[in-house]
């Protein structure tokens, strides 16, 4: 960009204007990037972010509701003894706080494990076959190929030459 006299005034009064840096550019055909340095060069007045003029415009919207934390309730075998004069079965005080029973929680649920059909073993081909999740997804459990997790078939499925893959993309 030639930053002629004409085009630094025109820049000037369009910045005066209050036009975002991208209206500016538009409305002179360079970039937004262009109109940001030579802006910066000229030091012309920052002007406040839209960001924070937005959040001044807007209304204050109420803070989220915030739930309370859950409370851990102590079992009988944790909490104090009381005193000699509750356990004779006194009256408790009016000012001590009462605490709630423990809460019997549930025994713990068996994770769900899904399993499929067959993984095969070392000497047998893992390439899968169907959509997993489905009643009929296996694995091929052919006689793998030594040293290689597939079956003849499936290795050259799985293992191409760089020089082969460039030959069938043209």
């Amino acid at each position: 960009m030639d930053w002629t006299a004409e085009a630094i005034e025109r820049l000037r009064a369009l910045w005066a204007e209050g036009h975002s840096t991208a209206e500016i550019g538009r409305r002179m055909g360079i970039s937004k990037n262009a109109v940001v340095g030579k802006a910066h060069r000229l030091n012309l007045p920052a002007r406040p972010s839209p960001i924070r003029r937005e959040a001044v415009e807007r209304p204050a919207q109420p803070a989220p509701m915030r739930l309370p934390r859950p409370v851990a309730v102590a079992s009988r075998s944790t909490l104090p003894a009381p005193p000699a004069s509750q356990a004779a079965g006194a009256p408790q005080a009016a000012n001590q706080p009462q605490v709630p029973p423990p809460v019997p929680m549930a025994p713990p649920q068996p994770a769900v494990v899904r399993s499929f059909p067959r993984f095969g073993s070392a000497r047998s081909c893992c390439w899968p076959i169907g959509e997993p999740g489905t009643p009929d997804f296996r694995f091929c459990s052919a006689e793998a190929t030594p040293g290689k997790p597939y079956c003849t078939q499936h290795a050259a499925v799985a293992y191409v030459k760089a020089r082969d893959r460039r030959e069938d993309a043209a």
